[in-house]
């Protein structure tokens, strides 16, 4: 579990492929040790095991189901992901509860800086944009956002410059894939209504 404030980035620095799947390798600051080899890791969102670490490279396996359901199918060498670790007993959740199961990739189609803040307009696939609901909470790239507003492509979010400037966000541009996880409690709800229906 996490709850998608992000204080740490990584960079990809070496992709292995596999027959399966491929191996990825991210120089980090975090403060790892031999001893957290196994610890679930979230990955602009995504919740990988942390397989080996060296030095500040920290090695995960992704398999090709992780691969086609996340952007990572478009993962290059110097692509900068946000990080963050598992929730600890008693940690304050700032953010809102966040599995690291991406449900599915979506499309920046414009960012407009208005005053200090930053509107985000994304396009998500018909089936999950069902599963939006207005004021929400949202995770892009391991992000813990609020929806402003569902749009007629997919919906918009607001960024704060302190967010900004920490994530990832701030490397974007109009074209580029995110990770998308949906609140899960969204998708309870949306469940329960049309199962009533």
């Amino acid at each position: 579990m996490f709850n998608g404030i992000i204080f740490n980035k990584g960079l990809v620095k070496k992709i292995s492929k596999r027959p399966k799947g491929i191996n990825i390798f991210l120089s980090s600051d975090l403060k790892l040790k031999k001893k957290d080899i196994g610890i679930s890791i979230s990955c602009d969102g995504v919740c990988l095991t942390l397989i080996s670490i060296k030095k500040k490279l920290m090695e995960f396996y992704l398999s090709n189901e992780t691969i086609v359901r996340s952007k990572f199918r478009f993962i290059e060498k110097n692509d900068l992901i946000n990080l963050e670790l598992p929730l600890k007993y008693g940690q304050k959740i700032s953010g809102h509860i966040c599995q690291g199961h991406v449900d599915t990739v979506g499309e920046i189609l414009s960012i407009k800086k208005i005053d200090k803040s930053y509107l985000f307009d994304f396009k998500v696939n018909i089936k999950e944009k069902k599963n939006l609901i207005e004021k929400a909470s949202i995770l892009i790239n391991g992000i813990s956002l609020t929806i402003s507003k569902i749009t007629s492509k997919g919906f918009q979010i607001w960024v704060i410059p302190h967010t900004f400037k920490l994530t990832n966000l701030s490397k974007l541009k109009k074209g580029s894939f995110v990770n998308i996880e949906i609140d899960i409690l969204s998708k309870y709800i949306k469940n329960f209504i049309n199962e009533k229906k």
